[in-house]
């Protein structure tokens, strides 16, 4: 598994924690990195998802609603809505890397981490939120 993958796992697992339990982010990314051995542009990279994510939780979030019809972000699954925050930030902050590439990464974690139908739901809602992006870049 690459480092980024690491990172985006380590991510989403922060972000999961604090979607259920609300702390300060920084407390949530020092607990989960605590015992951990990482590489510093690994831990960076997670840091960077997850404070980024964080703080433009509101403008994400409209993305996912817009792209998410008939779904309500809080009746989502904890992980699957945070797997599209972590993605939707990394396709805004990120535009170097091939939305492609982070959509692969969320449906592999959406599998990993969500239920059954988590990575064809989180496939659907990225694709809309990628050509939403791309459509409103143009």
């Amino acid at each position: 598994m690459g480092a980024r993958r690491r990172a985006r796992e380590a991510a989403l697992q922060t972000l999961y924690r604090l979607d259920i339990n609300p702390c300060d982010p920084q407390v949530a990314l020092d607990e989960l990195e605590g015992g951990r051995e990482r590489h510093e542009s690994q831990a960076e990279f997670a840091r960077d998802l997850v404070m980024g994510a964080f703080e433009r939780m509101e403008e994400i979030d409209g993305h996912i609603r817009e792209a998410a019809l008939k779904w309500n972000i809080s009746r989502m699954a904890v992980v699957d809505r945070n797997v599209l925050r972590l993605a939707t930030y990394e396709m805004l902050a990120y535009p170097e890397t091939p939305a492609r590439v982070i959509i692969n990464e969320a449906i592999e974690m959406a599998k990993g981490f969500g239920g059954e139908e988590s990575g064809t739901f989180v496939n659907g809602v990225l694709d809309r939120i990628r050509h939403n992006l791309k459509r409103k870049a143009e």
